[in-house]
This record gives C-alpha cells, sequence and structure tokens, in this order.
C-alpha cells in the first residue's frame, strides 16, 4: 500500500510537473503572441498650417497719399473749394476722395456709403457721384456717374473709386451756423484676390 501511494504520489508530481511546463509554455506563446501583434502596429499623421488673410481700406484726399482713417475721430479733413465755411445761401462748393483697398489686403470689398448731416446746416445738401479721376468740380460732377450710388466693389489692388462730393447752400441756410457732414465708407470682405 504504500508503494501504490508512492507511485500515486510521483504520479501526482509528474502531472503537476507537466501542467506547469504546459503553462509556462503557454505563457511564452502568449508574450511571443504579443510582440508579434506590436511588430505590426502602425501610425499615420497629418497635420495643416492655418493663418488669416488681411483686408481693409483707406483713402486720399489728394489720390496720392494713402492712409487709414478708421473712425469719426480719424476722419480725413475733406478740400472743399473757397467758401465751405463761409457759406451763403444758393453757394456750391466741391472736394474729392479716393478709396483703395489696403495694400496688403488678400480679399477685395463691397463698400457702401453712408453720409450724416449735422442738424444745424439747415437747408445744406450734400450728394456725390463716382469720377474716373480725382478732380472735382462742377464739370466733373456733371461727367461723374451713379450720384448718391450706395455701394461699389474695390476688386483688386489696382481699383481706386474716385469719389466728388458737391455741398449745395439752400435758401434756408441761418446765419451764423457751424456744423460738419461726415461721410463713412464701410467695407466688408468679399473673395479673395
Amino acid at each position: 500500500m504504500t508503494a501504490e501511494r508512492g507511485e500515486t504520489a510521483a504520479e501526482t508530481r509528474r502531472g503537476w510537473t507537466k501542467a506547469r511546463a504546459i503553462l509556462a509554455g503557454g505563457l511564452v506563446l502568449g508574450v511571443g503572441a504579443a510582440i508579434t501583434l506590436a511588430a505590426w502596429t502602425d501610425n499615420e499623421w497629418a497635420t495643416g498650417i492655418f493663418g488669416s488673410g488681411n483686408f481693409g481700406i483707406e483713402g486720399s484726399t489728394d489720390g496720392t497719399a494713402f492712409s487709414d482713417h478708421s473712425s469719426e475721430a480719424e476722419a480725413a479733413d475733406l478740400a472743399f473749394t473757397v467758401g465751405a465755411e463761409n457759406l451763403a445761401p444758393d453757394d456750391v462748393v466741391y472736394a474729392p476722395f479716393a478709396v483703395q483697398l489696403e495694400r496688403d489686403s488678400t480679399y477685395d470689398a463691397e463698400v457702401t456709403i453712408g453720409q450724416a448731416v449735422d442738424p444745424a446746416l439747415v437747408g445744406v445738401t450734400a450728394d456725390y457721384v463716382f469720377t474716373d479721376t480725382l478732380g472735382c468740380s462742377e464739370a466733373a460732377y456733371a461727367a461723374g456717374t451713379d450720384e448718391n450710388a450706395a455701394t461699389f466693389a474695390l476688386g483688386s489692388l489696382d481699383d481706386v473709386q474716385n469719389v466728388c462730393f458737391r455741398v449745395t447752400a439752400g435758401d434756408d441756410l441761418p446765419q451764423g451756423v457751424n456744423g460738419e457732414i461726415t461721410w463713412n465708407f464701410a467695407a466688408v470682405s468679399g473673395d479673395a484676390l
């Protein structure tokens, strides 16, 4: 009986040894399989670089020196013809202004003109036309186009829109008044140049 017990114990130990060997082999195979899977891992990457364009308009009273007048406080002083600060009924005065895209603009523009007449200037009217050149006089005004057109386009860096302003004093202009007429050129960007 002892011999049988000894054989059974030896067989049991051999069984455990085999089981351990199989488990160890399985662990080795598992590690090998994990290594094999890692060898087949791959990555792909992509990136883009982004930035923004530039956009703006600028104006000139002489058609040569353009600059940015970005607020009403920084408005360009128009050079009206003689007598603009000493108007009498039926007087008419003229002044030119030119608008273009800023030199670093990368988009075209749609520009809307707005004007505001100081209420103190009773009877004074203001209007404008677009002209081919910057000169502004009675003759230039008469030859101009699109009187009081609300909008114009600047489609390239070479485009310059010349505007001729005309201010007329009416018969009901009171004596001794002072006031301003302000024009606003509001630009909205459009297509890339």
